[in-house]
């Protein structure tokens, strides 16, 4: 069975973006980058909102043309082109680039998706991954925290007021002193 993992990146104090949507806090290194296409290139499908879909359709299918777009990114380009995507919006009329629009999140549809053959399923938004949560269709959670305090901005899990175990299954420090760190769901008992 497909795996839904999380993928976000993070604040040392826990934000995803600054009070603006500011994100250029990101430490988005070659190195970084390059691990995490190695990871995003056996996916089975990217799933996201259509905020997160939006902010990544309007520089990811072009960005392997840009003058100064560094060889991770242009790989990461062809990678996000052709990767089947799920958006969940109840607005976006139309997608390009192997999307599928999908209304709502319900946990049975999502279960069946879970249960088609094919790479695990790639969650990225926080609003999206929130109404997961609720719903516990997260199986994983590989989290970039960035080595920075923004100090204000939308949490990655607000709006969660369930306690969730999970159990530590890897680490990685880059370079730049990003820190990826991979969790799955504690087996109860």
């Amino acid at each position: 069975m497909r795996k839904i993992i999380l993928f976000m990146s993070v604040s040392l104090d826990g934000f995803i973006e600054g009070p603006e949507r500011q994100i250029g806090w990101h430490k988005v290194s070659e190195e970084v980058h390059n691990h995490m296409n190695e990871e995003l290139r056996g996916m089975g499908a990217f799933v996201s909102g259509r905020v997160t879909y939006e902010l990544m359709a309007g520089y990811w299918p072009t960005a392997d043309a840009d003058p100064v777009a560094t060889p991770a990114m242009v790989e990461f380009a062809g990678i996000w082109r052709e990767m089947p995507k799920i958006v969940f919006s109840r607005t976006m009329e139309r997608a390009d680039w192997h999307t599928t629009i999908v209304r709502e999140v319900d946990p049975e549809r999502i279960r069946a998706l879970k249960a088609e053959p094919g790479g695990d399923l790639a969650l990225g938004g926080a609003d999206l991954a929130a109404a997961f949560l609720r719903h516990d269709l997260i199986d994983g959670y590989h989290l970039l925290v960035h080595p920075v305090l923004i100090g204000a901005g939308k949490r990655l899990f607000s709006g969660f007021d369930t306690e969730l175990d999970l159990r530590l299954t890897g680490t990685r420090t880059f370079g730049n002193g990003v820190v990826l760190l991979r969790y799955q769901r504690a087996v109860p008992g």
